[in-house]
């Protein structure tokens, strides 16, 4: 890697052929000033959504003006004969195939080019920036940030490179089943034209049969979804299928997770009832899958679209979906409960918190329902159904409650947190 690339470019590329797709573009590169400029680009988040198509790949890229540029690297699809040779080599060796179910490009598959004369990775020259910058450096600043940028993407899914190159995942995938099954057949027919035959009597017989292996651990978080490339079809949303993918992904964890007694946090499915799909409103489970598929995220420009689009459908103001958002990723559906509707709870619990915050030496809070609230000081505490107390906050002498923090089985343990920020 040159200098432009960070080092030894663990930055952006931790796999070879990351580090493989930087020096296509270093290696030409007329300036190292802009790669190095490209490359604090593309650390400080100037890079906005990519999207990768056959032959290309391109991004918004904001610089030092306030309106972003249209950043591309092209890269020269294969030919349906390069195709054909590459995916034959591919499904004659299943041990490439399986490198590439599991997101590892191996070396001689991507370099065999002296084998049949194609070369997967870009060589010196094969990548192509272009941008609607005035800049006519090559690349400009802005091209090389997306570049940097997209060898990350390479390093956790090598199929974007094969995306570029001319064909999707699910097409390729499908292509090299039915070719592996063909070499598969003509290997058993040879196999068995080898091979003594077995009595009927011997392969019956009842045999002893080991116990089965224990099922696997749950994963300690859902896996993500990869991002799609942006569709033709303006019926179809890409931003929408990544939702509904790492929904369904939480979901088969939660379905795990209660077959085998694994707690999991406070809003996934499997915290409600026996199923972990209950029934919900459109306006629950809209913000059940956007608290669940961005559990951490800010509030990014992909997540304002997705609130205004959840604002549109439902008919509420974006302020109230992303007050709703925080509700839910506070205690789930009791969270979101809480933040719309009051309830008067028994004597018992609700009761000996006051006291339990008095003896803590802590603020007087004032009851009135299921809230304890101190509107001067903007800190208010709302009592759940199951047990827990939920923090809010406002500015002082406002009514404008938001969840804030997680929430807590001791009123002590969730006010704290809350005076810490004051």
């Amino acid at each position: 890697m040159g200098a432009a690339g960070g080092g030894d470019g663990q930055e952006f590329a931790e796999t070879w052929w990351g580090r493989a797709w930087l020096d296509a573009l270093e290696s030409t590169a007329l300036d190292t000033a802009r790669l190095a400029r490209g490359r604090d680009y593309a650390s400080g988040g100037h890079v906005g959504r990519i999207t990768v198509a056959p032959g290309r790949i391109s991004a918004p890229v904001t610089g030092s003006r306030p309106y972003p540029y249209r950043a591309e690297l092209r890269l020269r699809p294969f030919t349906d004969e390069a195709w054909e040779a590459f995916l034959d080599g591919v499904a004659a060796r299943p041990a490439h195939l399986a490198s590439l179910l599991g997101r590892t490009l191996p070396r001689a598959l991507a370099e065999r080019q002296d084998e049949v004369g194609v070369r997967l990775l870009p060589g010196p020259g094969d990548l192509v920036p272009r941008c609607s910058c005035p800049d006519r450096g090559h690349p400009c600043k802005h091209a090389a940030a997306l570049c940097f940028q997209a060898a990350r993407l390479l390093d956790a899914d090598p199929f974007v490179l094969l995306l570029m190159r001319g064909r999707g995942e699910r097409e390729l995938l499908d292509d090299l089943s039915r070719r592996n099954a063909t070499h598969s057949a003509h290997s058993e027919r040879a196999a068995r034209a080898t091979l003594p035959g077995v009595p009927a009597r011997a392969a019956l017989q009842v045999r002893d049969r080991p116990p089965l292996p224990p099922p696997l651990p749950v994963p300690a978080h859902p896996g993500r979804p990869l991002v799609l490339p942006t569709a033709d079809d303006p019926a179809i949303d890409p931003a929408a299928i990544e939702l509904l993918a790492a929904d369904a992904a939480a979901r088969a964890r939660a379905c795990l997770a209660d077959a085998q007694a694994v707690p999991v946090p406070p809003g996934e499915a499997s915290t409600e009832a026996a199923s972990p799909f209950p029934a919900r409103t459109l306006w629950e489970d809209a913000i059940r899958l956007v608290a669940g598929a961005h559990p951490t995220s800010g509030l990014t420009a992909s997540t304002r679209e997705i609130y205004r689009g959840v604002a549109e459908a439902t008919d509420r103001p974006v302020s109230d979906v992303a007050r709703a958002v925080a509700a839910w990723r506070q205690g789930g559906p009791e969270g979101l409960r809480l933040l719309e509707a009051t309830w008067d709870p028994p004597a018992g619990d609700f009761d000996r918190a006051r006291s339990a915050l008095s003896a803590a030496d802590l603020p007087s809070l004032r009851p009135r329902h299921n809230h304890l609230t101190d509107a001067d000081r903007g800190i208010q505490l709302r009592f759940g159904r199951d047990g827990r107390w939920y923090p809010y906050e406002s500015d002082p002498g406002t009514e404008d409650w938001w969840p804030t923090g997680r929430a807590d089985a001791d009123p002590v343990g969730a006010l704290t947190p809350l005076l810490a920020t004051e």
